[in-house]
């Protein structure tokens, strides 16, 4: 009895491989989930990185350029924040007021995605999660941690007033691609990994 147990195991292991082997899981909906307050930096940072992704064969996701009329907000972007390598975090001055930016980068931190900050026009020590009476001490909280681990990863800062906007939007691309390279060979580890280990398991 217990070999047959040990023998059905086996079998629904390698079907199980053969599985994943023949279908393969479906791309990710974005490569790079860019964070960020639509009324500072829509029309500048958030959408000019956007371009200069998209234009190097990269699938950015930003909200204005990603979704249409009918999608449903959280439904369309915590999907796109769950199936992404990477998220960018740009930070404003009227970053902390929105509700959406900052589920958006606590959903980022929960979900352990890698994120790059870029401090725009406000220093890290700036940013601090407000109680206007609307939001629940979970929330808070929630909001509050996430800040603070976006905080203390090293990022990008730029003054839009006196900054080089060209030079600036080539490092920040350049950022993300290396980090989507590094993520990459570490992907590309684990998966190898698991096919030894797999293997290994075989009769």
């Amino acid at each position: 009895m217990q070999q047959r147990c040990v023998s059905s195991a086996k079998n629904l292991s390698r079907k199980i491989l053969r599985s994943r082997a023949v279908a393969p899981l479906p791309p990710p909906l974005c490569d790079i989930f860019i964070n960020h307050r639509g009324i500072d930096t829509k029309r500048t940072i958030a959408g000019l990185l956007h371009d200069h992704l998209f234009r190097l064969g990269k699938r950015p996701f930003l909200d204005s350029m990603n979704m249409k009329p009918g999608d449903k907000l959280f439904g369309k972007i915590d999907l796109a924040i769950r199936s992404c390598k990477l998220g960018v975090a740009i930070f404003s001055p009227n970053y902390c007021d929105s509700y959406f930016c900052l589920h958006e980068l606590a959903l980022l931190m929960e979900s352990k995605k890698r994120v790059i900050p870029i401090f725009c026009d406000v220093k890290p020590s700036q940013l601090q999660v407000v109680d206007y009476g609307t939001r629940s001490a979970e929330q808070l909280k929630r909001f509050s941690w996430a800040l603070e681990e976006a905080k203390y990863t090293v990022g990008l800062a730029f003054d839009t007033l006196e900054g080089d906007w060209s030079g600036f939007l080539n490092t920040a691309t350049d950022a993300v691609i290396k980090n989507l390279v590094d993520l990459e060979a570490v992907n590309s580890s684990k998966n190898t990994t698991f096919i030894v280990q797999a293997r290994q398991q075989e009769p």
